[in-house]
């Protein structure tokens, strides 16, 4: 019977490589995909509030990466390779040991430091389950889950190979580790006046 079960979980692995690759041949530019346990995601377009939040944070986090030349930013077009998964994350920073790595032609990019993702009723399930699980498992460092409707954000900060549980916050700061002094207001997220705030000191503090 043991036999009979790991010649299966081959051929199922083996089923799940062959349409991996055939998702590498078939994506495009134009739209974000990801490969996620065998299944080929294609997103629907996002609601204003789901871009405004990651326009917001993706610029106070790659302002304060480029100007202390601390590493790499970018936002979904990334594509990032797991073991078994390809996501395009909203947000991912690579610290400069990744950065070293990545190629100016590269398409599939390497496990990232930090990742965010920001809800939206297609995706909560996912982000909440098997990218939680598998970020966790992989070493992602830092995992932000931001939600643009309840203005909330939740930080989680690797412990062994899980993230412990956080508040979600509404206020206050968040303080990222595997961002060496990227501390910055929660309403920087959601507010317009305070991430233009925020963006300012930061360049301002680079002078």
């Amino acid at each position: 019977m043991l036999p009979e079960l790991i010649q299966e979980a081959q051929r199922a692995w083996a089923r799940e490589q062959k349409l991996r690759q055939k998702f590498y041949q078939d994506i495009t530019p134009e739209h974000k995909w990801e490969f996620i346990q065998g299944e080929v995601i294609m997103h629907s377009p996002a609601a204003n509030r789901h871009l405004m939040a990651t326009k917001r944070l993706m610029a106070l986090m790659d302002t304060y990466v480029r100007v202390r030349q601390l590493g790499l930013v970018h936002s979904e077009k990334a594509m990032t390779s797991f073991p078994r998964n390809d996501y395009e994350p909203d947000v991912m920073f690579f610290g400069e040991a990744k950065l070293a790595v990545i190629d100016p032609d590269t398409l599939r990019f390497p496990i990232p430091d930090l990742i965010v993702e920001v809800l939206s009723p297609s995706t909560e399930k996912r982000d909440r389950g098997v990218k939680f699980e598998d970020y966790a498992l992989h070493s992602v460092g830092e995992y932000w889950i931001v939600d643009p409707a309840a203005e909330t954000v939740e930080l989680y900060r690797l412990s062994g190979d899980a993230y412990p549980p956080v508040p979600a916050q509404t206020e206050g700061l968040l303080s990222s580790d595997v961002i060496p002094g990227f501390d910055i207001s929660v309403r920087a997220v959601f507010d317009e006046a305070e991430n233009l705030l925020a963006l300012r000191g930061m360049l301002a503090g680079a002078e």
